[in-house]
This record gives structure tokens, C-alpha cells and sequence, in this order.
């Protein structure tokens, strides 16, 4: 017990920092060393720590990375934000193009890609218009965050909830997509407010010329197979066998070579993610004992604003992903008619668990 407690905080700790100190071991390198030292001091045996490891929530992710890398190879997010230069005649509208595209696309595409796209986008655009920058980067950084809540492919914590919990893709839209739509209006009002000589005035909107290199048949193929792929998730389909089949017929090409698309992949984020599930995964095992579960029912996870606040500290710790790890067990511990949202008639009960069960759900 106290050698995966251990290793589970020192490895959170390293994932908190960003780096260990002194050291050039990142999160992924943190979070593959834990795995490791759990397997290795035998709290895990090697094949429960290959169980441990979430596959829906890998092939997920990768198979969103490739349609998303498609779409850039092809041109799109250039040619979206070429048309939201080119139509947006005044600061006010251009503010609202931006909110509304970098949420809308981050609800579907993974909002870490959909901002690494656009921000050099936004930044060059607005500085060929000689605008100020700030407001319009700091409205896609909220909306692009605040969208993704909306669907289960919009960010990665969502995609873990939803492998997890196994709540059907339009049941979390619905439920979700109203907050998202409250929060664009939010920080769109807030940025209004907080730069209002930015978007108060009278003044036009320069032509901004962005450098514009697209390919017309590749766009074309991946924009008909994400829409496909979106189409398919909200009929009812596992979200992770779509995502992936999706990806591999974007790679059935003549006109992009295979190792473009695997550039564009973080590779990384996939490892750092399968690290933290074999870690994870060794502190239930160890320390998670009926007891202790029963103890942390005391701290009323079961109230939505509880738990909120509770994610949101744990959150800004050790960012998002890690904090869904953590808090797993303990959702997954309450009873049903206590866990937060799980009252809606149309949500499906997390699958029913035990800490000494030797097949994790992750």
C-alpha cells in the first residue's frame, strides 16, 4: 500500500509541475515511469496492467487525431478563417465568428486541436487588420474550452467519461450542449465588456490577406467523413469504433503521404494517457479498500456542487485528465440514486464496480 501510494504521488506530483525538478522527465515520462514502478513492485502484474489501460479511450483519440490532421493537410481551418476575415466587417462580428467556430468545431474535433490550428490563424489575421490581438485569442481559449463540453469527442476528460460511464453520445449532447451554448454567450459578453474600446467604435475591419494552400479533393473526403463520422455518433454508434474507422479511410489515399497524418499525432498524449490508467489502476488496487471508499462517501461527492468544486480544485492541480482518474472510484463508489446527474430519466448508471476486482473498467 505504501509503495503504489508512493508512486501514485510522485508521479501526480510531476504531472502537477509539468516536469520533475532538475530533470527533463515530462508528464508523459512521469506517467510511463509510474506505470512501470507499479508492475515492477509488484502491485500490478503485467497483464493486469495491460487490462488497466482504457482501449476505447485510445482508439478514440487517435482515430479524432487523424480526421483532424486531415483536415488541416487539406486547408480547412485556413479557408475558415479566410472566410471569417473576409466577412466580418467589423471588430464585434469578427469576436463572434471566432466564439462561435472555435466552439462549434471544438465540440466535435478535440478543443487541444482545434486551438493549436487556429491560434496562429487568429493571431496573423488580426494582426494584418491592425487589431489587438488579446481579446480575440483569449475569446477562442474560452470558447474552444467552454464548446468542448458539449459532446463526448470534445475534449479529452469527456471522452473518458463517456468510455467509463458508457452514456449514449446524444444523451450527453443534450443534457450538455445547453450549458456550452450559456457559457459562448458568457464569454462572449465578458470579452465586450472587459475590452470595450476594442469593440466599441465605429471603426472597419482592414481585408486581412491570409496565405491560403488547399487541396480540393482531399478537403472534400474529409469533410464528408467527418460529417459522416458526426452523423454516426449522434445514430447511436461506439463512439471509438467510428473515430478509428473514419481515420483509417482517410488514410486510403494517392494524395497524402501516411507519415504526414502520424506527424500530426501526439503521440505522446496517447502514452501519457495509458501511463496514467496502469497508475491509477494500481492505487485502486492497493489502497482503494471498501472502508476508505465508504469513509470518502462523507464528502458529500454525491451534490453536484461538491463535486464541482471539488473537480475544479483537482483540476487546476493536476489538470483535467488526471483529476477524472482520480475521482473515478469515488463516483463510481456512490450509490446510483446519489451520483450527480444520474437522476435524468434518459442517463445510464455507471457500470457497478468493486476496488479488488481484478478487470478495472479502465
Amino acid at each position: 500500500m505504501l509503495v503504489a501510494s508512493l508512486i501514485f504521488v510522485v508521479t501526480y506530483v510531476v504531472v502537477a509541475l509539468g516536469r520533475a525538478p532538475g530533470l527533463r522527465l515530462d508528464r508523459t515520462g512521469a506517467a510511463l515511469l509510474g506505470a512501470s514502478l507499479m508492475v515492477a513492485s509488484g502491485t500490478l502484474t503485467l497483464d493486469e496492467a495491460y487490462r488497466a489501460i482504457d482501449i476505447d479511450t485510445l482508439t478514440l483519440l487517435l482515430g479524432m487525431m487523424i480526421v483532424v490532421a486531415n483536415l488541416r493537410i487539406a486547408g480547412f481551418f485556413q479557408l475558415a478563417a479566410a472566410w471569417v476575415a473576409a466577412n466580418a466587417g467589423r471588430p464585434v462580428l469578427l469576436l463572434l465568428a471566432v466564439v462561435l467556430i472555435s466552439g462549434l468545431l471544438s465540440a466535435f474535433l478535440v478543443n487541444d486541436t482545434v486551438c493549436l490550428m487556429l491560434t496562429p490563424l487568429v493571431a496573423e489575421a488580426t494582426l494584418a487588420m491592425r487589431r489587438q490581438p488579446e481579446p480575440y485569442l483569449l475569446a477562442l481559449a474560452m470558447a474552444s474550452n467552454i464548446g468542448s463540453v458539449a459532446t463526448i469527442t470534445g475534449n479529452p476528460q469527456n471522452i473518458m467519461i463517456g468510455s467509463f460511464s458508457h452514456l449514449p453520445y446524444v444523451d450527453f449532447a443534450a443534457a450538455l450542449s445547453p450549458v456550452a451554448a450559456c457559457g459562448l454567450v458568457i464569454v462572449t459578453l465578458l470579452i465586450l465588456i472587459a475590452y470595450r474600446a476594442e469593440f466599441f467604435s465605429s471603426d472597419r475591419l482592414r481585408q486581412a490577406p491570409i496565405r491560403l494552400r488547399w487541396n480540393r479533393w482531399l478537403l472534400l473526403k474529409s469533410c464528408c467523413v467527418t460529417l459522416g463520422t458526426v452523423a454516426f455518433f449522434f445514430a447511436g454508434q461506439p463512439p471509438a469504433k467510428v473515430a478509428i474507422l473514419a481515420g483509417a479511410l482517410l488514410l486510403l489515399t494517392r494524395r497524402v503521404k501516411p507519415e504526414r497524418v502520424y506527424r500530426e499525432i501526439d503521440w505522446s498524449l496517447l502514452l501519457f494517457f495509458a501511463g496514467l490508467f496502469i497508475v491509477v489502476h494500481g492505487l485502486e488496487k492497493a489502497v482503494l479498500s471498501p472502508d476508505l471508499l465508504a469513509a470518502a462517501r462523507r464528502l458529500q461527492l454525491g451534490h453536484a456542487a461538491v463535486l464541482a468544486g471539488v473537480s475544479a480544485l483537482l483540476s487546476n492541480l493536476v489538470s483535467n485528465v488526471p483529476a477524472v482518474l482520480v475521482l473515478k472510484p469515488f463516483v463510481q463508489a456512490l450509490p446510483e440514486a446519489t451520483r450527480p446527474g444520474w437522476s435524468w430519466p434518459w442517463r445510464r448508471p455507471w457500470p457497478a464496480t468493486s476496488p479488488s476486482s481484478a478487470r478495472s473498467p479502465i
